[in-house]
Formats: structure tokens, C-alpha cells, sequence
């Protein structure tokens, strides 16, 4: 009987303590290396232009420095890791000081030194024996327990025998079991504190655990994919249709469950100032479908970001538009899944060029040519007129420098901008091919597998070089550039659309599907940007495909019809299994049963001779039980009425 101790307590409490925080402390230097150490790459700060310097310059601010760690959640965990680390430098040093697992030393139970004469020890025994005697110490079960350890312990150190197992194993009762100690510290285990322990194990699991499940779950359970809330898919599910029109796509994003709370007015102020926003946008939005306050302020605020009227917004409620536009792109493309599960692609195409828009802060009616830097409508206007004009923007980029028409306000800096932009907007090249993989035959049937490969090729992009971020000074965010390749049906049904995320120059996207029955179709292939307008790639892709009656018949090679007649694993796994299971009944038979199936086992490897021998003894032995005589010859002359039976 070993004394309990706190050794196996500390270990456990490492352990677990550990497990929190290296995690911690990791999340916690990342986060501080970004804020103190990053460069203006990892946060997307560049400015490539003059136009994106403003826009780096809020980034940095957002995204670098001691201010940017100011959040109560850093805080807290800040606090929680740092005092988590010195429980576990104070757990550390102490299993280093006294991290032995508690074992049966009687020179320790006694208080003595190691190798102390019989005469100390007696003394000891009798100083710590009176001082724990259960009758000194009534209802006091810790003395009880040390009073049988002090007895332990002198009969380990006077007993012959005991000393020997001691020494030999450890305990003077000789070989134990393993004993295993318990990970709690030793005051749990005190009865005096029984009430203490019990109230807090009540408290932590009946209120403790419960709120926490109860609060993990509340909230993770509101989330679906792309941590999109369920609400706004179910807003989504009810306002998209195939019907549904660019210019309403505001207002739907407006009414996302992730922008409710915030986007509530919760003030006199507030509403005011909303309505004079509204009024300088009015025009550029479409009746409301919905006068709710939360969608109302939300869709008037969109709308000021796509009419470039953001510089009539209070400091706050520019922070709230700000929250928005952090995560527009992810819901935008929740609103694009939930076009694909209905079928529906002119409404998919919608919501792909509405998330244009909001990258480029710009509208339906305006301009392409407004995606270049310190372009207005006066001088996109000025661009369209005379020789060589351009109304798009990809006709813009194809005239020379020199010839580029809107130019004539802009300095030589804004010029070297707006030429530096052209280079960076994308210069897309794209090349479809329809095939049947695995095939010689050049002929599609119903039914095969049909594969779309289209391939993007970057011309902008150098060879070995990837492409950088959207050039998109009015989104506050930094961007990756991505296309959207849909397949869809003359008749608006969507076949296959995906988002292509790769930066790579030369990327190959390919679409499967199960060729139609036989006959001639047309699909439309749409390649769209996620964040440029005016570049939208649109084209044709034919397919005609033969009635699966036309295949040249199938002759069967005569090595694989004789491997179709063997059994397969399966059959053979059954069949063993059938004989094991009638050996097992033949076995629970009379012994006489045995013995007649033994002998017509061995008939199988007989010859017909040895038969005819042992039909002839099997004869002679019913013969004899018949008479009931014994003799040779009486077993002959019946075998001799028998055959002749």
C-alpha cells in the first residue's frame, strides 16, 4: 500500500495543458508576424498603380502593426496562453524536483536517513506511530492510512523477510500487481474537501459543459458551406429564380443573415443619414422590393459603392459598407451555387457579372472603360469618339499607346498609370475541344463520356509567371483573379459551372458529361472573370452523337468466355463454407453413421475389385446379425442365400 502523491497529477496536467498551448502560441506568432513582420505582398498592399495607392495604404493600416492585435479575442487568448504557460513552467520544474511516481521508501515514511541504525529506527516508529494511532486520531481515515504506512515501513527495515522482498521487489508484502496512480492531485482525494469537490464537479458539469456545447453548437449549426449562414441560402433559395436580373442582385445580397445585426439602424441618426444617401443613388437602383431597414440600409449602401458615391458616407457607416464588401465574394458565390442547383444560368451569368461590378465599383450603364485609373465618364466618352475609337475596353487596350484617345487632361504619371493598367488587365485566349476519352473512333454515342477540355491561356502573363492580384482600387480588398467556365443548354440549363482558381499562364478546365441520346446539340460555353467587366468570353460547342445501336457488335475473346465460367472468389468462399457446414452435421451423426461414411469415402478410391470385396463383407455382417450366428461358415452359406436373394 503505496501513499498517494501528486506526481501522476503533474504529468496529466502537462499533458493536457501542452495540448492547449503550443496551438496558442503559434496562432499567437503568426498573428503577430504578420502584424510586425509581413510585407506588403502576404497582405496584398501593392500598389502597382498610383490608383491602388490609397488602397494599400487603408490595407496596412487594417492589416499591420500593434493596432491590428487590439481585439478582445487576441486579448483574451493572449492573456489565458501566458498564464497557461506559467502553470506549466511551475508543473515543469516541479516533475523535475519530485517527478517520481510515488514508491514504498521506509527511511521516507519514517522521516529518517537512508541506512539509519536499528536503535533511530525504533525510535522513529515510536515517535510517528503515537503521533497517528487511530485512537488518538478517531474519524480521521488520512492518519489511519499513515499509521498502517509507518507500520509497513518498520517491518520492512526489522523484518528478515520483509526487508528481503523489499529490497527484492520493492514491497515487503513481496511481488504485487502493477498499481496505476490516479492523475488528480492529492487535496481532491482529502475527504475534508468531499463538499468542495463534488459542488464543483455539479457546476462543471450540469451549467459548465452544457453552455459551451450549447453555445458551440448555436453557432456552428447556423453555417452551411463556405461558412455561409443558413438564412442566406434560404433568402437566396426564395429571391433567385431564372428570372432574376442583374440590377435586383444588390438588394439580395443586402438581405444576407451575416449583415442583419449590423447593417441595423439603431438610431434616428442613423435612418436620417441612410436617407440622404439614398437620394443620391436613387437613380442608379431599381424600385426596393423590400422596405425592411436592414435591407433597405444594405442595398442603399451596395449602391453608393457601385455609383462611386462612397465620399458622402459618414465614418461609420463607411465601416459598415466596408463589412459588406469583406464578404461579398463569398456570398456571391454562395448566390451563384444556389443558381446552379436550380438550373437556372442566365440567373448564375447574373450574379457572376454582379460580383464584377462590386469589384470594380462600377454599374450596368457605365462605362468599361472606367476600370482604368482616373477615367470618368467625360474622358471614356472622349475614348469613343474620333479615329480610332473604343467603346470597350478590350478595343482600348489593343490601340497603341501613343494612338489611345481620353488622354489629353492626364499627366504624365496618370498616362504611365493608365498604360501600366492596360498590361495588367487580362488578355485571355480560349480554346474548347469536345471528345470521348479512350476512344479511336471519332464518333460519339449515347451514353459515352463526354469530356469539354477549355483551355485559358494568359497572354498577359509571361511564361513561368503566374498572375498577380486584380487591379481593383475601389474594392478595399485584395483579389485573386479567377474565371468562370459554365456549360449550359440553349434552353438555360445549366450542364456543368466551376470556378477556376488557378494563376497558373496556361490552364486546361474540362467538363464531363454523359453524351444525349442520338442527334444534333448546340451548348453555350461562357468564360467570365470574377472581378473584371468587359471580358467575358462566350461561344458555341457542337456535338452530334449516334444511336448506341450502330456500335460494331461485341465478340467475346473464347479465353475470357471460359474465365466467365469460372467461379469467382465469392462463389468459392460459399461453397467452402456450404461443405464446411455439412462436415460439422455429419460429425454430430451415431457413430455407425460414421463408420458407413468413412467406408464410403475410402469406396472412392477403390478399384472395382476392392468394391465388389466390400460389398460382400457388408453383406456377410447383416447376414450373422440376422442369424445371430458367429461362426465363418454360417456367415457364408447367408451370404450365399443373400446374393442368391
Amino acid at each position: 500500500m503505496l501513499q498517494y502523491d501528486d506526481s501522476a497529477f503533474y504529468f496529466v496536467a502537462l499533458s493536457f495543458i501542452t495540448l492547449y498551448i503550443v496551438p496558442s502560441w503559434y496562432s499567437i506568432i503568426s498573428k503577430v508576424n504578420v502584424a510586425l513582420f509581413s510585407t506588403d505582398e502576404d497582405i496584398g498592399a501593392i500598389s502597382r498603380t498610383s490608383a491602388e495607392k490609397q488602397k494599400a495604404v487603408e490595407l496596412k493600416k487594417s492589416s499591420k502593426g500593434l493596432k491590428t492585435l487590439n481585439s478582445t479575442g487576441f486579448i483574451v487568448n493572449f492573456v489565458l496562453t501566458l498564464l497557461c504557460s506559467a502553470i506549466f513552467l511551475w508543473l515543469y520544474f516541479s516533475v523535475q524536483s519530485n517527478g517520481e511516481v510515488n514508491s514504498f521508501d521506509p527511511f521516507n515514511i519514517l522521516q529518517i536517513d537512508t541506512g539509519a541504525e536499528l536503535k533511530e529506527i525504533k525510535k522513529a516508529y515510536k515517535k510517528m506511530s503515537l503521533k497517528f494511532h487511530p485512537d488518538k486520531n478517531p474519524n480521521n481515515p488520512q492518519a489511519e492510512a499513515t499509521f498502517m504506512m509507518v507500520a509497513k515501513a518498520y517491518e520492512a527495515l526489522t523484518n528478515p523477510v520483509a526487508k528481503e522482498n523489499w529490497e527484492k521487489y520493492g514491497n515487503p508484502d513481496g511481488k504485487q500487481s502493477l498499481a496505476v496512480s490516479i492523475g488528480l492531485p492529492e487535496f481532491l482525494l482529502n475527504v475534508d474537501n468531499r463538499n468542495l469537490v463534488l459542488l464543483t464537479y455539479l457546476v462543471v458539469m450540469v451549467v459548465v459543459v452544457p453552455c459551451a456545447v450549447w453555445s458551440y453548437y448555436s453557432n456552428s449549426s447556423k453555417f452551411g458551406e463556405k461558412d455561409v449562414m443558413y438564412d442566406s441560402y434560404a433568402w437566396y433559395h426564395h429571391n433567385l429564380n431564372e428570372h432574376t436580373l442583374t440590377k435586383s442582385l444588390p438588394e439580395v445580397l443586402a438581405g444576407s443573415a451575416e449583415f442583419r445585426e449590423r447593417n441595423l439602424t439603431k438610431s434616428q441618426a442613423d435612418k436620417d443619414e441612410i436617407g440622404r444617401i439614398l437620394a443620391r443613388v436613387k437613380s442608379h437602383m431599381q424600385k426596393p422590393s423590400y422596405n425592411h431597414p436592414v435591407v433597405l440600409k444594405g442595398n442603399v449602401l451596395l449602391h453608393a459603392h457601385l455609383a462611386r458615391e462612397t465620399d458622402v458616407l459618414s465614418q461609420s457607416t463607411g465601416e459598415d459598407l466596408r463589412y459588406m464588401l469583406r464578404y461579398s465574394s463569398s456570398l456571391i458565390d454562395a448566390m451563384i451555387s444556389v443558381c446552379k442547383h436550380q438550373e437556372s444560368l442566365k440567373a448564375a451569368l447574373n450574379c457572376i457579372k454582379f460580383g464584377q461590378y462590386v469589384a470594380q465599383g462600377m454599374w450596368i450603364k457605365d462605362s468599361e472603360l472606367l476600370q482604368l485609373p482616373h477615367f470618368t465618364e467625360k474622358e471614356a466618352g472622349h475614348a469613343a469618339k474620333g479615329k480610332p475609337s473604343a467603346k470597350t475596353i478590350k478595343e482600348y487596350m489593343a490601340i497603341p499607346n501613343e494612338s489611345k484617345k481620353g488622354l489629353k487632361e492626364f499627366t504624365d504619371e496618370q498616362k504611365e498609370d493608365i498604360f501600366k493598367c492596360c498590361d495588367i488587365l487580362p488578355n485571355l485566349a480560349v480554346e474548347s475541344k469536345v471528345y470521348v476519352d479512350d476512344d479511336e473512333d471519332d464518333n460519339v454515342y449515347e451514353g459515352d463520356l463526354c469530356t469539354v477540355a477549355v483551355t485559358l491561356t494568359r497572354k498577359n502573363v509571361a511564361e513561368g509567371e503566374k498572375a498577380g492580384l486584380v487591379h481593383a482600387p475601389r474594392f478595399p480588398f485584395p483579389r485573386r483573379e479567377a474565371w468562370w467556365v459554365a456549360l449550359g443548354t440553349k434552353e438555360g440549363k445549366i450542364i456543368s459551372i466551376d470556378k477556376v482558381t488557378s494563376a497558373e499562364r496556361v490552364v486546361v478546365h474540362k467538363i464531363k458529361f454523359l453524351a444525349p441520346r442520338a442527334g444534333h446539340y448546340e451548348f453555350d460555353l461562357y468564360v467570365l472573370s470574377n472581378a473584371y467587366v468587359g471580358f467575358d468570353h462566350e461561344e458555341s460547342v457542337e456535338l452530334t452523337t449516334q444511336d448506341a445501336s450502330a456500335l460494331p457488335e461485341y465478340k467475346v475473346h473464347p479465353d475470357d468466355a471460359e474465365l466467365d465460367d469460372e467461379p469467382t472468389l465469392f462463389e468459392e468462399m460459399m461453397n467452402a463454407n456450404i461443405e464446411a457446414d455439412s462436415d460439422s452435421d455429419e460429425e454430430d451423426d451415431s457413430d455407425e453413421d460414421d463408420d458407413d461414411e468413412s467406408e464410403e469415402d475410402g469406396i472412392r478410391e477403390l478399384t472395382e475389385e476392392d468394391l465388389k470385396k466390400r460389398e460382400l463383407q457388408k453383406a456377410r455382417k447383416k447376414a450373422a446379425a440376422a442369424a445371430g450366428d458367429d461362426s465363418d461358415s454360417d456367415d457364408d452359406s447367408d451370404v450365399e442365400e443373400v446374393h442368391a436373394d
